[in-house]
């Protein structure tokens, strides 16, 4: 988020287009080199469970400080940092799975700590009817914080979806789309966008401004490490039609990665902060990306490198939940208040890369 204010929403793009045409009659060699990188954060499912908020409020006023603590560095620092958020802001009673319901403060938090754009196309954005979503809408346009995967109007969608944003010269489109919901609409808007391939074109018709497309699948099987062969043909889909990167959620644990015709593809970056118990779910990926911005070429995307992540619960690291980068914590074991959970992290940490073949930059199993 070091450059929030050089990202803007769709509704200038128009005006960008038309003025481009008037700056580039002149040869690209008549303007002065500019090359740059722009860099993104992009972590998984940011859950809302009934025992996070009761930890959040353990004082009686919010506090999520603990949660992304030290991730903190990773979410200021990107250029454009990007989050699921996996629950409505449909007011109180808050309340958890399987119908969540999440406190305004813990939106506020995120943005606080510098994420600039939630995903909110999920199956749990209408766990609260199209109430709950049309007060989500209402409460997320009141920040700074950008968002894309529903709407409250036919217009809203056609800013939103895509999500266009401009930073150090490049104009990025973001699609979020889930394959279903839990719950149903009672009415046509608000709307949420939905894995249906005919309105996933007319939304990367939108895209033909962009120096790249990047897809947010909410897609596949719950709890399994390997990608199936439905969210592979969708996957084959989007990069036959234009998309540059893939990034997939919703299964609560890592899947394997793979490369379709060049395009970066992670099936499923797990969550980002949850009260899950099974093990696997609380392993997780950020994912960093940079991508060269040059007014003598094309963008194109220099790397995509995730880093393992470890979800901690209240008494075991810290007072409450926090996530943690695993390799800064390898080899720290006395750091843990419960130094059983250090072991776990570990042993899950070197079964989860074997099953998912996802490895971290210079890691060597069995160092620690």
């Amino acid at each position: 988020m070091e450059t929030r204010v050089g990202i803007v929403v769709a509704v200038l793009l128009s005006l960008w287009t038309s003025a481009r045409a008037q700056w580039w009659s002149l040869p690209p060699e008549a303007f002065p080199p500019r090359t740059d990188t722009v860099s993104l954060y992009i972590v998984g499912d940011i859950m809302s469970h009934a025992p996070m908020t009761k930890s959040a409020f353990r004082s009686g006023e919010a506090d999520y400080s603990t949660f992304f603590r030290h991730l903190e560095g990773r979410i200021a620092g990107a250029d454009i940092a990007i989050g699921n958020l996996e629950f409505p802001l449909a007011g109180k009673p808050y309340t958890g799975y399987p119908a969540f319901s999440g406190p305004l403060a813990y939106a506020l938090y995120l943005e606080d700590i510098g994420f600039d754009v939630l995903l909110t196309a999920n199956n749990h954005i209408l766990d609260k009817g199209s109430e709950g979503l049309d007060k989500t809408i209402r409460e997320l346009d009141r920040f700074k914080l950008l968002y894309t995967g529903i709407a409250s109007t036919e217009r809203q969608d056609s800013l939103q979806n895509p999500l266009i944003l401009r930073c150090k010269g490049l104009h990025i489109a973001v699609l979020n789309f889930t394959y279903g919901t839990n719950s149903g609409s009672s009415s046509s808007w608000p709307k949420v966008n939905y894995m249906r391939k005919e309105d996933i074109l007319r939304t990367l018709e939108r895209c033909e401004n962009a120096d790249l497309v990047i897809a947010f699948p909410h897609w596949g099987i719950e709890y399994a490490h390997r990608h199936s062969a439905a969210q592979e043909e969708m996957a084959k889909f989007l990069v036959d039609h234009g998309v540059d990167l893939i990034v997939g959620a919703h299964p609560h644990v890592v899947q394997d990665r793979d490369t379709l015709g060049g395009v970066h593809v992670l099936y499923s970056v797990g969550n980002a902060v949850s009260n899950q118990n099974d093990l696997p779910a609380r392993l997780e990926l950020g994912v960093r990306v940079r991508i060269l911005s040059s007014n003598r070429e094309e963008a194109r995307i220099l790397d995509v490198e995730p880093e393992y992540l470890w979800c901690t619960k209240p008494g075991m690291l810290e007072d409450s939940y926090a996530t943690i980068p695993v390799k800064e914590f390898l080899g720290k074991r006395d750091l843990w208040k419960q130094p059983a959970d250090y072991d776990n992290m570990v042993r899950t940490y070197e079964k989860v890369q074997k099953e998912t073949a996802i490895y971290e930059k210079d890691h060597h199993p069995g160092s620690h």
